[in-house]
């Protein structure tokens, strides 16, 4: 298939495709007319690049799936390579949510420093004349 297809099956651009392949992510192979030319592992590879990013990985970080994919192996996550790159953003992950929990835990705190403030300044609620019924 050619660039313009691979990048519609893929939901990305022809750029990116460029850009990929600039980063030695994705290797066209020319025909006889020069134009770049894909099969359906190539588009396994973006889809494999897509999913990453999608769940927050650095483009550098997919390398070690697409190589596992090119290797042969069934899925870009069935190498050592791969594994040690999902320990280290689970590890980067985990560090982000205690830093989340412990922001959570400080707004909390204030708030309920500013509820008992605004509380203690607050006069008394106007007496309605409809309640005196």
């Amino acid at each position: 298939m050619r660039i313009g297809e691979l990048a519609r099956r893929a939901g990305t651009t022809t750029r990116t495709l460029r850009y990929y392949e600039t980063r030695g992510l994705l290797t066209a192979r020319r025909g006889g007319n020069g134009y770049r030319s894909y099969d359906e592992d190539d588009l396994r590879l973006l889809r494999q690049i897509r999913l990453l990013q999608d769940f927050g990985f650095e483009l550098e970080e997919t390398r070690p799936f697409v190589e596992c994919l090119r290797a042969g192996h069934p899925s870009g996550d069935s190498c050592p390579a791969s594994l040690d790159v999902y320990r280290r953003k689970l590890a980067e992950l985990d560090s982000c949510i205690e830093r989340l929990r412990e922001v959570r835990d400080q707004v909390g705190a204030q708030l309920a420093r500013a509820e008992v403030a605004v509380t203690a300044d607050e006069p008394p609620p106007a007496r309605c004349e409809l309640d005196a019924e």
